[in-house]
C-alpha cells in the first residue's frame, strides 16, 4: 500500500468539480507518479544494496587505517627521537670545539708568556754551554789556560748578543767550536765579577736545607746584576738530572789529592736556572756520593774534604780565574787554607775567598790529622790562631780555619735564637775568632728563590705584578678576599699574618689589635702553619666573635695560600724582624709591596756592628719603625707617599746588596 501523502491531487478534488477529463487525466498522473514511485522504489533497493556492499568494504578500510596511523605514528617518534640525537651530538660537538678553541687560545697566551722567559733563560743556558765547552778543552788539553782566559772573557762580553753564535756547532766536537770561538770578534769588558760557588746543595738538584734555596736564589740575582755565577757540586746519586740542560761528560777525567795518592774524577757540566753547574763524580772513591743521604755519615769529613780538594784542583785544571770563591759552612771550610797553602799560586793570584756561614750548631771537630787527607799540614794548622779549636785544644775545627782563611765572611742566621741577635759574641764557641775578625763580617738575612717568590712571574697569583705596575696587587687582594668569604673590595686594608711559631706570639695584643681597628674597616688574615689546637681554637673563637666577619684564620701551610696573602695584603705583622729566619716573613712581604710591621717589636740589642740587623735597617729606614696605628694612617692621608715607599721597598734585594759589598770589599783587598 501507498501512503496518501504520495497522492495529493487525488484526495483533494471533491465530486462537484471532477469532470471526466479531469478524472482521465488525473488517472494518468496516478499511474505516472505510480510507476516512478515504484522505480524509486528499486531504485532504492538496488542502492541500499549496493551501500550495504560498499558498507563491507568501507569496514575493511577502517580497520587497517589505525594500523597505517600508528605505524606512521611510531616512524614519525623514532625521527624525532633520532634528530633529538642528532642535535645533542652536534651541540656536544660543538662544545667539544670551543672547549678545544678555548684551550688552545689559553696554550698560545702560556706559549707567548713562556717564550719570554725561555728567551732570557736561553742566552744563559748558551752562554754557560760555551763556557763550560771551554773547560773542556783545556781538561782535554786543546788550548792552554791562557787562552782558556781570553776565550772567557771574550764569551763574557758577547753575553748581549749571545744569540748571534752558531749554535748548531755545540753539536759537534771540542775543535769545531774553538774555531768558532776565533772568529768571535773583541768587545769591550763585561761588568760585574766572576763567582764560584763551591758547595753541597743547589735547588732543585738536591735540597735538604736552606742552602739549597739561597744559591740559586742568589745566584740568579747576581747574575742579573751583571756577575757571572757558576756552581760545582758532587756528583750524587740521588741528584735530579732531568733539571740539568745539556749535560755532558768531559772525555778527559781530571785527577786530584787525598790520602796521598791522586785519583781520577768524571767531570759532568751542565745548565740549571740559566747557571752554569760542574758535577764531580769520584771514581775511585765512588761510594762517597752514592748514597740515600746527603749528610750524616761517619765519614762526612772525608767526603767533603775529598770534594773539596777535587774543586781546587779542577778549576786550577781548567784555567779558570775567578773573582771570588764561594764557599758555604764546614762542610767546604777546608777551601780556605787549601787555597791559600797550596793553590794561590796556580793561576789563581787574583782570586778571594768568601765564607757563608748559615749555622754554628756543628762545626767540624776533627783529629788533626786528618787534615793530611787532603794535603794539608797538620804541625803548621794546629795553632791557636789558625785551625785550633777554642774550646777543645786537641782537635782542629774546620769552620774556624774558613773564618780564618777566608777574605770576607757573611754570617746568616739559620734559627730563631741566632736571628735575635746576629751578633758574633752570642755564637758558641768562635766568640774569640770572631773578634779578632770582626772587620771581615758581614751580617745578611737568606736570600729568596726569586724562581718562586717574585710577583712578576708567580704561578700562584691571578694576576701578576711588579714595582712598575701594581695594578695586579689590587686583583690579588680582591681574589684573597673572595676565596676567604671577606667583603670584596679592593679599598679595604688587609693586615696579613703568617706564623710558623705561633706560640712565641702575644695573642691578647694580637686580638688587641684586630679589636682596636673594627671602626677602621680593616680586614685580617691570619694563617697558622703549625698544629697547636688550643692556639687554633682560641683565635678561631676571637674571629667569631670580631665584628663584620673581618678576621680569617687560615691553618696549615698550603704555598698557594700564603703567596695570596703575601700579594693581597698592604700590611704583614711579623714576629720582629730577627725570628724565624726560615720562612722569611719581612723579606717577602718586602718583595710583594707588603709593607712588614714587628707585633713584637726588639727592644733590645740588635748588633753594635755597622753590617748587622740589615734587614731591620733597612725597613726601619723605609717606614720608620711605624707601630700598625701609624701605619694605617698613613695609607688613609697620603696614599702616593705608600705606594712610593711599596715600590722601593720591592725593588731591594738585601741579601743580594750584602753579598755585592762583601764581593766589593773583597777586590779591594
Amino acid at each position: 500500500m501507498q501512503s496518501a501523502a504520495n497522492f495529493p491531487l487525488i484526495r483533494n478534488l471533491s465530486p462537484l468539480e471532477s469532470s471526466s477529463k479531469v478524472q482521465l487525466v488525473n488517472l494518468k498522473q496516478h499511474r505516472k507518479a505510480h510507476h516512478l514511485h515504484c522505480l524509486r522504489s528499486e531504485g532504492r533497493e538496488e542502492f541500499e544494496n549496493s551501500s550495504q556492499e560498499k558498507l563491507g568494504v568501507s569496514s575493511v578500510i577502517k580497520e587497517d587505517k589505525p594500523k597505517d596511523i600508528w605505524n606512521l605514528f611510531r616512524e614519525a617518534q623514532q625521527n624525532i627521537l633520532y634528530l633529538n640525537k642528532q642535535r645533542l651530538a652536534a651541540i656536544e660537538e660543538l662544545e667539544k670545539l670551543k672547549n678545544e678553541k678555548d684551550e688552545l687560545l689559553e696554550r698560545i697566551n702560556q706559549l707567548e708568556e713562556e717564550s719570554q722567559i725561555v728567551i732570557k733563560k736561553d742566552k744563559s743556558s748558551l752562554l754557560w754551554e760555551l763556557l763550560l765547552r771551554i773547560d773542556s778543552m783545556v781538561v782535554n788539553g786543546l788550548i792552554g789556560v791562557e787562552e782558556a782566559s781570553s776565550m772567557r772573557q771574550l764569551v763574557r762580553q758577547h753575553e748581549g748578543n749571545i744569540s748571534e753564535f752558531p749554535f748548531d756547532v755545540l753539536e759537534q766536537g771540542d775543535a769545531q767550536v774553538l774555531a768558532e770561538l776565533r772568529r768571535f770578534p773583541n768587545k769591550g769588558k763585561r761588568n760585574g765579577l766572576h763567582v764560584i760557588h763551591i758547595c753541597t746543595e743547589m735547588d732543585p738538584l738536591v735540597s735538604v736545607g736552606p742552602l739549597a734555596s739561597y744559591i740559586t736564589g742568589l745566584s740568579s740575582a747576581l747574575q742579573g746584576k751583571g756577575y757571572l755565577v757558576e756552581v760545582i757540586l758532587p756528583k750524587y746519586s740521588t741528584l735530579d738530572l732531568d733539571e740539568v740542560e745539556g749535560l755532558r761528560e768531559i772525555e778527559a777525567d781530571v785527577y786530584s789529592y787525598f790520602n796521598s795518592q791522586l785519583h781520577a774524577n768524571r767531570i759532568w757540566n751542565g745548565v740549571v736556572s740559566g747557571i752554569g753547574v760542574t758535577l764531580i763524580q769520584p771514581l775511585y772513591y765512588g761510594s762517597m756520593f752514592s748514597r740515600d743521604k746527603v749528610y750524616g755519615y761517619p765519614d762526612d769529613v772525608d767526603r767533603f774534604a775529598y770534594f773539596s780538594r777535587a774543586s781546587l784542583d779542577y778549576i786550577a785544571k781548567s784555567g779558570k780565574q775567578p773573582d771570588v770563591l764561594h764557599i758555604h759552612n764546614w762542610q767546604t771550610a777546608i777551601v780556605g787554607p787549601l787555597f791559600w797553602d797550596v793553590f794561590v799560586n796556580q793561576g789563581l793570584e787574583g782570586t778571594r775567598i768568601l765564607l757563608t756561614c748559615q749555622g754554628f750548631d756543628s762545626k767540624c771537630l776533627v783529629p788533626p790529622e786528618k787534615l793530611e787527607l787532603c794535603g794539608l799540614d797538620p804541625a803548621s794548622l794546629h795553632r791557636d790562631d789558625r785551625l785550633q779549636d777554642n774550646t777543645n785544644p786537641q782537635v782542629v775545627n774546620i769552620l774556624k780555619g774558613g773564618i780564618v782563611y777566608s777574605n770576607k765572611v757573611v754570617i746568616m742566621s739559620s734559627s730563631p735564637s741566632e736571628g735575635r741577635t746576629l751578633h758574633y759574641k752570642s755564637i758558641p764557641g768562635l766568640q774569640p775568632t770572631l773578634a779578632v775578625h770582626k772587620e771581615k763580617l758581614f751580617f745578611a738575612p737568606f736570600g729568596l728563590d726569586y724562581s718562586r717568590w717574585d710577583p712578576s712571574i708567580d704561578v700562584y697569583l691571578p694576576e701578576n705584578y711588579s714595582a712598575e705596575d701594581l695594578r695586579g696587587k689590587s686583583i690579588c687582594k680582591v681574589e684573597l678576599q673572595r676565596q676567604l668569604g671577606l667583603v670584596e673590595d679592593a679599598s679595604t686594608t688587609i693586615v696579613g699574618c703568617i706564623f710558623s711559631a705561633i706560640s712565641d706570639v702575644d695573642l691578647e695584643r694580637l686580638k688587641s689589635l684586630v679589636r682596636s681597628t673594627e671602626k677602621d674597616d680593616v680586614q685580617f688574615v691570619i694563617m697558622i702553619m703549625n698544629e697547636d689546637q688550643m692556639i687554633i681554637m682560641e683565635l678561631e673563637r676571637a674571629q667569631d666573635e670580631t665584628e663584620g666577619g673581618n678576621l680569617k684564620v687560615v691553618t696549615g701551610s698550603s704555598e698557594a695560600v700564603s703567596h695570596l696573602i703575601y700579594a693581597g695584603a698592604d700590611i704583614m705583622l711579623c714576629l720582629n724582624f730577627f725570628q724565624d729566619p726560615l720562612l722569611q716573613v719581612p723579606l717577602k712581604a718586602l718583595k710583594y709591596g707588603t709593607a712588614p710591621i714587628e707585633l713584637n717589636p726588639q727592644t733590645g740589642h740588635v748588633g753594635t756592628h755597622e753590617r748587622e740587623a740589615t734587614t731591620a735597617n733597612f725597613i726601619n729606614s723605609l717606614f720608620g719603625r711605624m707601630s700598625l696605628g701609624q701605619a694605617l694612617d698613613l695609607i688613609k692621608e697620603d696614599q702616593n707617599l705608600w705606594e712610593l715607599k711599596i715600590t722601593e721597598a720591592m725593588k731591594k734585594d738585601l741579601c743580594c746588596d750584602v753579598h755585592i759589598s762583601a764581593y766589593t770589599s773583597i777586590k779591594s783587598l
